[in-house]
């Protein structure tokens, strides 16, 4: 896994920048912020006919403070994969375009809403941004005293062993930072080496299971689902077949 922080001075659905495998660079303009609220970013390489689209693991707060986005990127046989890893260097130029229908982007006034994350391998990355950007809004709500108020976040993430559990230490540091609003359930199915003591509290074998999301559910609270297709399907469903209303159930695909 490669992450590439991009600094970026604005964003507008569709603009070109530079990106190293590392760092990216991007000069664009700054009346769409809020498009940042977003999870996914398409690269258009030059001499790449592929369409390369990642998925943005930081919190808008980055952007807004530091003028940067990261992006994690699996080493895949994927074209734009590939070229990230292997061929992307400091000032290499793309095109970059912003989109994509699965954020959370409360504005101060809203009401209170509780979220549950559900992750499986590589998903975890835009339900990252999404549990940075409420820990962010509740850091500001508890230094300012007002803002909007974030509910309970729930992290469910599910991966083969400890070792794919990506972002893990972010995770963690967190839920140790926010304990009463933070709380996340690591999944493994197929560890086959002892568990750390660091992660042993929040680890279950096996995994994630209907009722300890269903337990969840509450007219307060918000799903966000990403994950391998099955996965996604299956969650989505079992959360519709328990009356919760479509509008609070969010969802990206791996395709």
């Amino acid at each position: 896994m490669a992450c590439a922080a991009v600094m970026v001075p604005g964003l507008l659905r569709s603009s070109v920048g530079t990106i190293c495998a590392q760092a990216a660079s991007l000069r664009l303009t700054s009346g769409a912020l809020r498009h940042l609220t977003l999870t996914r970013v398409d690269f258009f390489i030059p001499g790449v006919s592929v369409v390369g689209g990642f998925s943005i693991c930081s919190s808008p707060r980055l952007l807004k403070q530091e003028r940067m986005i990261e992006l994690a990127v699996k080493y895949a046989n994927h074209p734009p994969a590939l070229w990230i890893h292997n061929q992307c260097t400091l000032d290499s130029e793309v095109a970059v375009r912003v989109g994509g229908e699965f954020f959370f982007d409360p504005q101060p006034a809203d009401a209170s809403r509780n979220l549950v994350l559900i992750a499986g391998g590589v998903g975890i990355n835009p339900l990252l941004s999404i549990l940075r950007h409420a820990a962010d809004l509740h850091r500001d709500r508890v230094n300012k005293g007002s803002g909007y108020e974030v509910g309970t976040i729930k992290l469910f993430y599910s991966a083969k062993n400890t070792s794919e559990l990506l972002f893990k230490q972010n995770i963690l540091d967190l839920v140790n930072e926010f304990p009463e609003k933070i709380a996340c359930s690591l999944h493994v199915t197929k560890q086959t080496t002892q568990i750390s003591a660091e992660l042993q509290p929040y680890i279950t074998e096996g995994r994630i299971t209907e009722k300890e999301i269903r337990d969840h559910i509450s007219k307060e609270t918000l799903f966000y689902i990403c994950g391998p297709p099955p996965m996604t399907d299956f969650f989505s469903k079992q959360l519709e077949n328990s009356h919760v209303p479509k509008e609070h159930i969010c969802f990206e695909k791996w395709w």
